[in-house]
């Protein structure tokens, strides 16, 4: 057994698909084992958009509700078999996912985790009102098929049993596919995930969807084997509260720390149930546990063993050190056409790729941007310098669309980019870096560069993380910036230098016609410095043009043909770093008369 990691789960299924047949006269052990598995099948389906993007909602077990009402009504009026049901039901729960999660996941963090209660409270209330359709606040009661009373439980057990399997597959592929590395990068950090190319949006809504089909399979057929259902039954917060603290106690984000949670909660309840009475000892119960969890297992179950098994089994082992110096260093020794700018071909020397006319953006009553209009030159290594509150960082943001400037524009390659999306400008040539690093620190180097997919049909968002041409071009980049040997490494295990470098290679994998840097040079030692000076120069060779936000001013004269210079949100002069060097009002305004102005030797 090499993987106790697969085997272990794998034989634990296996022996629970074999329960009725090792436990005799088992129906009381086979209905608690159905409250088990349709817990851990919420919690793995909770699991995709919670656990995988970072969005938790309180308010899931909606699409249970669903489920369950779509079983009841079709089944009651048709007389479908549940068997029929159950698609239907994982269709309906999906599409009415989609569109509530068009409006809810525009909000985040503790916002999203209201509205996600209030529309399961808001559907409860449809469901009472709707009586004609629903039956109200009485609810249903569905006729149960012949073959319950013969077989008893043992038939729901192998659905519920299929379900589940079904549900841990699905969870699989979407974990390991591109959507999935996508869902971890909006959960590390999305305003980065959208900078380097990732529709955001799509991928949210097509994360709700997937998470609530789980919930419809399950429910059209929950309800036949209840018999009944009603609103308060269908729609109840206990039950979403209760899903949420399977997958935290289990581990969220992972495959089967939901499953295990799942069936930790459900045992609970059961064990509240039977040995007191009333909900509130349940409740009681539950408390502790989460308490419990969050006091000594904040990761969740099973994460804290497989964390604690790793470093038993590497406490023996070397830790590799790697010289920063060798960073950077092998750019000769790699084919640059995966690094080479889309914009190589097109490239018309002197002529403006990226424009801004007039740009103003205020934040309260201070102007932060006040009119800037400036031009940069297809092919150039521009810098964009200024005192601390000049409003550099805020140009950037409107370039790249992480804000809209009250009034002006945004022109790249002579288009007008000003009501483009964030992601739309990365993957049409705009790419840029941050002050402070922002890779996604859960997520290996190789991870981060291949998180971003411009072809967002079902077919490429369905592909595997580590395949494709992305996969090799990654290792391309990685290998002209010297990082081939980080690809594994979490993006968190780096040197703030070196994960400098890894933001760069993650924008070098868009292709971009234009990369802006903001303070590419501060935090990193002087020799890293000369070699991202080195690769700059490089990037410039092949077509790529530069804009730098710096405050290393030796750098930023050594490297840019052409320097602007902001004060007080509007630009103060433009011109050649021999003139910037010289400009009085430069110096008065920032450099001070006694910068240290000499280009620094590598």
């Amino acid at each position: 057994m090499k993987n106790p990691k697969v085997f272990v789960p794998l034989g634990l299924l296996l022996l629970l698909g074999l329960a009725p047949f090792i436990i005799p006269d088992s129906e009381y052990e086979q209905t608690v084992l159905i409250a088990c598995m349709l817990l851990a099948i919420m919690a793995s389906g909770w699991n995709l958009i919670s656990g995988l993007a970072g969005y938790v909602s309180l308010g899931h077990s909606v699409y249970l509700g669903i489920g369950m009402y779509t079983g009841a009504i079709l089944g009651q009026a048709w007389g479908i078999a549940p068997m029929y049901l159950m698609p239907v039901g994982g269709l309906v729960a999906a599409i009415v996912a989609a569109l509530l999660g068009a409006i809810v996941l525009r909000a985040r963090s503790h916002s999203f985790v209201i509205i996600s209660i209030a529309a399961l409270w808001t559907i409860q209330l449809l469901a009472q009102i709707a009586k004609p359709i629903t039956g109200g606040a009485d609810g249903l009661v569905i006729r149960p098929p012949s073959w319950a009373k013969e077989f008893g439980p043992t038939p729901y057990f192998y659905i519920f049993f299929g379900i589940l399997c079904l549900t841990i597959l699905l969870a699989r592929f979407v974990m390991n596919s591109r959507l999935g590395a996508g869902l971890v990068a909006i959960r590390n950090d999305e305003g980065k995930a959208a900078a380097i190319g990732i529709n955001t949006t799509l991928y949210k809504i097509t994360a709700y969807s997937l998470s609530a089909i789980p919930f419809g399979v399950a429910g059209a057929v929950y309800g036949q084997y209840l018999s009944f259902v009603n609103p308060l039954g269908a729609f109840g917060i206990l039950a979403s509260v209760t899903l949420v603290l399977a997958a935290l106690s289990g581990g969220r984000g992972t495959l089967w720390g939901p499953v295990i949670g799942g069936f930790i909660i459900a045992l609970a309840n059961e064990f509240a149930t039977v040995t007191s009475s009333g909900a509130s000892a349940r409740v009681f119960i539950l408390g502790i546990i989460l308490i419990l969890v969050v006091m000594f297992l904040p990761a969740g179950l099973l994460p804290t063993v497989s964390e604690k098994w790793a470093k038993h089994r590497n406490r023996n082992v070397a830790v590799k050190f790697i010289d920063q110096t060798s960073i950077a260093s092998s750019t000769s020794r790699v084919d640059t056409a995966a690094i080479q700018s889309r914009a190589v071909i097109e490239q018309i020397e002197g002529k403006n790729l990226l424009e801004v006319h007039d740009i103003r953006k205020s934040f309260g009553g201070i102007k932060a941007v006040d009119g800037v209009s400036l031009g940069i030159k297809r092919g150039s290594i521009t810098g964009l310098i200024g005192p601390n509150g000049s409003g550099k960082t805020t140009l950037f943001n409107c370039m790249t669309g992480v804000y809209t400037p009250d009034s002006g524009s945004v022109l790249l390659g002579g288009e007008d980019i000003t009501g483009h999306k964030v992601w739309t400008r990365a993957h049409g040539g705009l790419g840029r870096t941050f002050q402070i690093t922002r890779l996604f620190r859960s997520m290996t180097v190789l991870d981060n560069l291949v998180a971003p997919l411009e072809r967002t049909s079902p077919r490429e968002m369905a592909a595997g993380r580590y395949s494709g041409e992305e996969v090799s071009r990654a290792r391309e980049v990685l290998a002209f910036m010297g990082l081939q040997e980080f690809e594994k490494q979490k993006g968190s295990d780096l040197s703030f230098g070196q994960q400098k470098l890894v933001e760069l290679a993650q924008v070098l994998m868009l292709r971009p016609s234009i990369v802006l840097l903001d303070e590419p040079a501060s935090g990193i030692n002087p020799t890293l410095i000369g070699k991202l000076s080195d690769v700059i120069r490089s990037l410039n060779d092949q077509g790529t043009t530069f804009l730098i936000v710096e405050h290393n001013i030796p750098l930023v004269l050594s490297l840019c043909t052409e320097v602007h210079v902001l004060s007080g949100g509007r630009v103060l002069t433009s011109g050649t770093p021999e003139e910037i060097r010289n400009d009085p009002q430069v110096i008065e305004a920032y450099l001070g008369p006694d910068a240290n102005l000499e280009v620094p030797v590598d």
